[in-house]
């Protein structure tokens, strides 16, 4: 059976994380909580995938639109709760026509709930019967959840808050995920006369499972996986499951034959590829869409960010930004690669070497303290120390081209938009303004002059 409708609760502020911006909207692993839940409930391919929001409202729904063009947005009003908000959804969803078939409900604090765990509670709902079925799952340390509470026969009862619970209530270890399904007409039946007699003043959509109950069996289906269905109500959680989630990360990586000598200082998200036989020392953050190939060493205490780094490439104490590092070439230690930067096969960028859109050829080194950018340069090109390209005027970026076969001095500057030919050999303190032609030297002609026995002012 389709999935007629699925709803995603992101209204709520997050006060416990202490933030400006909505816990919704906070990262876990390169995306944030809503990103991944509407990941995951997208993938069911819903006939209408809405999503709540009330706290700080239009920027949630700016994000949740430009994600997903196709969404659905409920405002919930000032009315708190997460019945109120499922009232408000359901209100505006039948304004057409009557919602039939399933309905899945998910909270948006669970960055890892997937799509096999929603799609396994679906199947469960459609093969029982039951009017709703809950997602569950048992906890070691249940505090600060709503408890499952059965009856002899093993029923859902009723779901009761941590706030709500009596002692032996508390006891209980069966937890609320805020994951449901309903039957379409079961949810708007059991949801309009939800009440706030409660601690917390608010329609808790727990009620209605007690009000579900009259229109057929209330059923819970427990997720395989616990850390899929761990919410995120403060960032000592956040930093909690993070770890949990990066371990599971490093160990799929080293089993696909990735050495990982500290798993417990590396940290790798979820879009990252990485081939066999590469090698990650500690302290490095791979993140984003990075695609590391075979034998490739990063680090130790390397950033790489949307880089790819070809076969035999080796990255070491540098932070490498939306750049392609070519077969066995060379990267640091202390480089920054700014975004836009090409590298042929066994290039080098050294120690203390800044980059940005520069494309760099084959074998060409950089070895140490120059800056480059806006740049091509040629294969087998070799730049001597302290050398930058000058490439801003004050109010536009030029380029610089340099040839192939070029020996570059220590401490040039070159001057864009200029070009330098093949072959070309240039003087240390050179100072490039004007076109070089193939095979040329070129140089700059200071002439030095001493002071002899001179002090500077405050010693006369």
């Amino acid at each position: 059976m389709a999935l007629s409708a699925a709803i995603i609760l992101a209204a709520g502020e997050g006060t416990r994380m202490r933030s400006n911006k909505p816990k919704v909207l906070h990262c876990f692993a390169g995306r944030t909580f809503l990103h991944r839940v509407m990941d995951s409930v997208a993938a069911l391919e819903p006939e209408t995938l809405a999503v709540v929001v009330h706290y700080q409202a239009e920027r949630v729904s700016e994000y949740a639109r430009n994600y997903y063009p196709q969404v659905t947005i409920v405002n919930q009003d000032d009315i708190p709760g997460t019945g109120r908000a499922v009232q408000c959804a359901m209100s505006q969803l039948s304004q057409n026509s009557e919602l039939t078939g399933p309905v899945l409900i998910a909270a948006s604090d669970m960055p890892l709930l997937d799509a096999d765990t929603l799609r396994q509670l679906l199947e469960f709902h459609e093969r029982s019967g039951n009017g709703a079925t809950v997602l569950t799952t048992i906890l070691d340390d249940p505090t600060g959840y709503g408890r499952i509470i059965r009856d002899r026969d093993g029923n859902v009862l009723r779901i009761v808050e941590q706030k709500d619970a009596n002692r032996s209530e508390l006891a209980v270890q069966e937890i609320n995920t805020s994951v449901y399904v309903f039957d379409a007409q079961v949810l708007a039946r059991a949801i309009a006369g939800l009440k706030s007699n409660n601690a917390q003043g608010e329609f808790y959509l727990t009620d209605a499972l007690e009000t579900a109950k009259a229109d057929g069996a209330v059923g819970a289906f427990a997720a395989p996986d616990p850390l899929s269905v761990e919410g995120v109500n403060d960032r000592v959680q956040l930093a909690a499951l993070s770890k949990a989630h990066n371990r599971r990360v490093c160990e799929h990586w080293m089993r696909e034959g990735v050495t990982i000598l500290d798993p417990d200082t590396t940290w790798i998200e979820d879009e990252v590829t990485i081939g066999r036989d590469a090698t990650i020392l500690p302290g490095s953050f791979l993140q984003g869409h990075t695609v590391i190939g075979d034998d490739v060493v990063v680090g130790p205490y390397t950033t790489l960010i949307d880089a790819t780094v070809d076969d035999g490439a080796v990255v070491e104490r540098s932070r490498v930004q939306e750049s392609h590092i070519g077969a066995r070439t060379n990267i640091g230690p202390w480089t920054y690669l700014r975004p836009g930067n090409e590298f042929g096969e066994e290039a080098k960028a050294g120690a203390f070497v800044e980059m940005k859109k520069a494309h760099i050829g084959n074998g060409t080194k950089v070895p140490h303290l120059s800056y480059v950018g806006d740049a091509e340069v040629g294969d087998h090109t070799n730049i001597g120390g302290g050398c930058i390209t000058a490439n801003y005027d004050g109010v536009h970026k030029h380029r610089t081209t340099i040839g192939s076969g070029v020996h570059v001095g220590a401490g040039n500057m070159f001057v864009a938009p200029v070009q330098v030919g093949d072959g070309v050999t240039t003087g240390a303190g050179s100072v490039v303004r004007h076109a070089v032609p193939d095979d040329a030297m070129v140089y700059s002609e200071n002439t030095q002059h001493t002071v002899e026995g001179w002090k500077p002012a405050w010693e006369r």
